[in-house]
C-alpha cells in the first residue's frame, strides 16, 4: 500500500475535511411511500366519484387530476434525491422570498372558498403548502448558521419569531388557522432540536400558546370551531354535523369495515370526503384493521426520517430530515384527530391520500430531500461533531435506566 493510499484511507494530514459517502436511498422508506400512495390511490377513486361530480360535473375528474398530479410528484421527489440537499443553503432565501410574494398574491387575488382566500387555479394551488415546507428548510439552514449564538435571545429567539411571525402571519389571515399553528409547532421543535435554550424554548411556547388563544378570540371562523369542539367534548351529539358523519362512518366501519366502495356516509352528506375527510371513508370501509394499516405507514416514514436524521452527516442534514419528518406525521395526526373529534376542525389534508395538488407536491418534495439525506453518510471531525451535533438519538430518549426524565443540551465550543 502506497503513502498516498494509506493518507487517503484514514484521512491523515487532511483533519477539517468532510468525507462524505454516497449511499443507496433508504429503500424503507420508498418502499412506505409507495405503498402509502397506492393506498390513496384506491380510497380516492372510492370516496371521491360523488364529491367530483356534484363540484365539477364529472365522476371522476378529482381522481384522474390526482393522478397527474402523483405522476408530478414522483418527479420532483426523484429530482429532489438526486440533488445534494447542501444546495438548499443557497436557495433558501430566494425560496422564502418566493413564498412571501406568493403568500401576499393570494391575499389580494386568491379565490374564495369555503369562507377562505387560500387558492389559485380551482383550489389546485395553495401557497401555505408550499410555505410549510419551505419554513422547514429554511429554518433548518438559519438554525445551522447561528448554531452558536442560540443562547442569546436578541439573535435566537427573537429572529426566529419574526421570521415565524411574519409566515404564519400571513397564512392566518387567509385565514387558516390549522396551518399557522403548525408552522410555529415546527419552528419550536426545529429550534429545540438545534439546541436552543430550554427557557427560551418555554418562553417560547408561552408566547405561541397566548397568541394563539388571542388569535381564535378575534377569528370569528376559530371562535365557532372551538365552540363546536368545546360543545361536542361534553356531549358528541352536540358536535358540528362534520364530526357527526364522521362519528357515523367510524361506528358502522367497525373492526373490519363495510367494504370498499360500500360507504355510505360519503354519499348522505359528508363534507369534503375526497379531501379533508377521507379518513372516514376509510375508516367506514375498512374498519380498525385499515385505519391501524394507514397509521402504521406514517409510523415508517417517521422511523426512517429519524433513522435518516440521526445518520446525516451534518447538523443541516438532521434539522431537516427531522422537521420534514414530523411535519408529515403532524400532519397526519391533526386530521385524524380532527375527524374523531379529539381536535378543533382543522383543515388539514392527510398526506399522501386527501386529494390535493399542492399538498402532494409538497409531501413528495419532502420525500425526496429526505432521499438526498439517506444517500450521503459523513464520516467527520470529532471537534466538528461535538461542535454541532446535538445527539439526536440522545434527545428522542427522554429517560435513562433510572426512570428520570434526561433531555441533553447542546454540546457548544
Amino acid at each position: 500500500m502506497g503513502m498516498g493510499t494509506f493518507v487517503k484511507q484514514h484521512g491523515i494530514g487532511a483533519p477539517s475535511a468532510q468525507v462524505v459517502k454516497h449511499q443507496g436511498s433508504d429503500l424503507i422508506l420508498v418502499a412506505g411511500v409507495v405503498i402509502l400512495c397506492i393506498f390513496g390511490l384506491i380510497m380516492l377513486f372510492s370516496a371521491s366519484p360523488d364529491y367530483s361530480l356534484f363540484n365539477y360535473g364529472k365522476p371522476y375528474y378529482v381522481f384522474n387530476k390526482q393522478i397527474l398530479w402523483m405522476v408530478l410528484g414522483v418527479l420532483v421527489a426523484f429530482v429532489a434525491s438526486r440533488v445534494d440537499y447542501h444546495l438548499v443553503q443557497k436557495l433558501a432565501v430566494p425560496a422564502m422570498g418566493i413564498t412571501i410574494v406568493l403568500l401576499i398574491a393570494v391575499l389580494l387575488r386568491g379565490e374564495e372558498r369555503l369562507n377562505s382566500v387560500r387558492s389559485f387555479f380551482g383550489g389546485s394551488v395553495q401557497p401555505s403548502e408550499l410555505a410549510k415546507l419551505v419554513t422547514i428548510l429554511y429554518l433548518s439552514v438559519w438554525l445551522y448558521s447561528k448554531r452558536d449564538y442560540l443562547h442569546d435571545v436578541q439573535l435566537g429567539l427573537l429572529p426566529l419569531a419574526i421570521i415565524l411571525g411574519t409566515i404564519g402571519g400571513l397564512i392566518y389571515l387567509q385565514p387558516d388557522l390549522s396551518a399557522t399553528a403548525t408552522i410555529f409547532l415546527l419552528g419550536g421543535l426545529l429550534f429545540f432540536l438545534a439546541g436552543g435554550d430550554l427557557k427560551q424554548i418555554v418562553m417560547f411556547l408561552v408566547v405561541a400558546l397566548a397568541a394563539g388563544w388571542l388569535v381564535v378570540q378575534l377569528s370569528a371562523t376559530g371562535r365557532a370551531r372551538l365552540a363546536d369542539y368545546l360543545a361536542g367534548l361534553k356531549d358528541p351529539l352536540q358536535s358540528s354535523d362534520h364530526i357527526l358523519y364522521a362519528l357515523e362512518s367510524i361506528v358502522s366501519g367497525g373492526f373490519f369495515g363495510v367494504g370498499l366502495g360500500n360507504a355510505k356516509v360519503k354519499v348522505e352528506g359528508l363534507p369534503l370526503a375526497a379531501t379533508d375527510s377521507i379518513f372516514a371513508v376509510i375508516v367506514e370501509e375498512l374498519g380498525l384493521v385499515g385505519a391501524l394499516f394507514l397509521m402504521a405507514l406514517y409510523g415508517v416514514i417517521l422511523w426512517r426520517g429519524l433513522k435518516i436524521a440521526s445518520r446525516a452527516p451534518d447538523l443541516l442534514g438532521q434539522l431537516m430530515a427531522a422537521g420534514l419528518s414530523f411535519w408529515i406525521v403532524i400532519e397526519a395526526l391533526i386530521n385524524l384527530t380532527v375527524i374523531v373529534g379529539l381536535l378543533p376542525f382543522a383543515g388539514n389534508a392527510l398526506p399522501f391520500i386527501s386529494a390535493g395538488g399542492s399538498n402532494l407536491l409538497s409531501m413528495m418534495a419532502a420525500v425526496g430531500v429526505l432521499l438526498s439525506i439517506s444517500r450521503q453518510q459523513g464520516a467527520r471531525p470529532q471537534e466538528t461533531i461535538i461542535r454541532e451535533r446535538r445527539s439526536y438519538s440522545a434527545s428522542a430518549d427522554l429517560r435513562g435506566r433510572n426512570g428520570r426524565r434526561r433531555v441533553p443540551g447542546p454540546r457548544r465550543p
